[in-house]
């Protein structure tokens, strides 16, 4: 007879080999990290690899917190999108906007983050923590933008995705113009068609160069509802067509809520019958007992409808800091799983609008229906 502490003890043995020095990312992740917050990075790098990264799923990434100033958009983001792992974004604007000093050749240094500040505002230096860049980086960053954004394709209301297409393609040929290649995250998306959006689109020095060109008559506005319509067509359309939607959330904050609330947005607010996202991976260093978002678990989010009740079990919280677990994710990835066809979903926007559009018809229709029967 089996005793019950048996159903304990199923887990994999702790019994690793010696670290040699020899060993990769992957092997070393596979083999060393075994316990608390090193093992749910092992599982995070397995939940992504083994099961987000199968070809019938589409894979969304939420982004947060400083990430491309300190060249994680070069060595990760930019990586992962060209293997086809992640096939569409939302990111803060601040990470879009940084992001653009590398595509115009412009100098971010390292620096350290016990220096004056008093003494690097004299000197007109700029400071992320331990990241050091010139004013003049953040003026010629501007003054791109405002250029381009006033061009005559960028006068209409439009999402965010489109206005990243259309300034990614800008940034793009500012670097090639330069001879550069694959330092952009918005360059790369409009050349792969990796819709990027932005949850707070003002909350940014690209939102506010673009309230300044409003001032002067600039007819440029961002359409947040076609933002919200736009990411919940791409989440049914996942799920219609036999496949799975995966949540990759990196940080937390408001990107996390976008694109967790598209589930809601089709359930509750649109009434289509759908259950949830069916993979969630988070990394994060927010706590869940403050009450914030950024720290919600994903049995948390089963209860808006955010997640799928029967994909619990498969879901992964990484407490890390994301500049020391997503590169470790990204060589993991890389090192376990082949690269998958590109969905270039930019150029799918429309149809997907269609389907979610007629799905939210027929389910108004019914519920028209049976207002009538209630009343009758």
């Amino acid at each position: 007879m089996t005793r019950p502490s048996a159903n304990y003890l199923r887990g994999r043995r702790i019994d690793p080999q010696a670290i040699t020095g020899k060993e990769n990312v992957a092997d070393l992740l596979d083999n060393a990290f075994l316990a608390y917050n090193a093992g749910r990075l092992r599982e995070g790098c397995r939940l992504f690899t083994d099961r987000m990264l199968a070809p019938e799923s589409t894979v969304a990434m939420s982004l947060t917190g400083a990430m491309t100033p300190a060249g994680l958009g070069m060595s990760s983001l930019i990586p992962l999108m060209e293997a086809g792992f992640v096939d569409w974004i939302i990111s803060t604007g601040a990470n879009l906007y940084h992001d653009a000093h590398f595509a115009l050749g412009l100098a971010l240094h390292q620096g350290s983050h016990t220096a004056d500040d008093v003494e690097l505002r004299e000197q007109g230096v700029v400071r992320i923590y331990d990241i050091f860049f010139d004013y003049s980086v953040l003026l010629s960053t501007d003054a791109f933008v405002r250029e381009v954004s006033a061009r005559p394709e960028f006068q209409r209301p439009m999402s965010t995705a489109e206005y990243h297409y259309l300034l990614g393609g800008y940034l793009r040929e500012r670097e090639k113009a330069l001879g550069l290649s694959k330092r952009s995250v918005l360059s790369m998306a409009h050349e792969l068609e990796v819709p990027i959006y932005t949850s707070s689109p003002g909350d940014s020095s690209i939102g506010m160069n673009v309230a300044e060109q409003a001032l002067a008559g600039s007819r440029l506005r961002f359409d947040v509802s076609a933002d919200v319509n736009e990411t919940a067509a791409i989440v049914l359309e996942a799920k219609r067509t036999g496949g799975k939607s995966a949540a990759f959330i990196v940080g937390g904050g408001s990107p996390k809520n976008f694109l967790l609330q598209t589930e809601p947005q089709i359930q509750e607010v649109l009434g289509i019958d759908e259950r949830g996202h069916d993979y969630f991976l988070q990394m994060t260093d927010a706590r869940p007992d403050t009450g914030g978002l950024s720290g919600a678990t994903p049995n948390e989010a089963v209860s808006w409808g955010k997640i799928d009740p029967d994909q619990l079990p498969g879901t992964v919280v990484v407490y890390l800091d994301n500049s020391v677990a997503l590169p470790l994710l990204t060589a993991y990835a890389l090192a376990r799983h082949p690269a998958r066809p590109l969905k270039r979903l930019y150029a799918r926007r429309a149809a997907m609008m269609e389907r979610l559009v007629t799905e939210y018809r027929a389910a108004l229709a019914f519920r028209d229906r049976r207002a009538e029967d209630a009343k009758g």
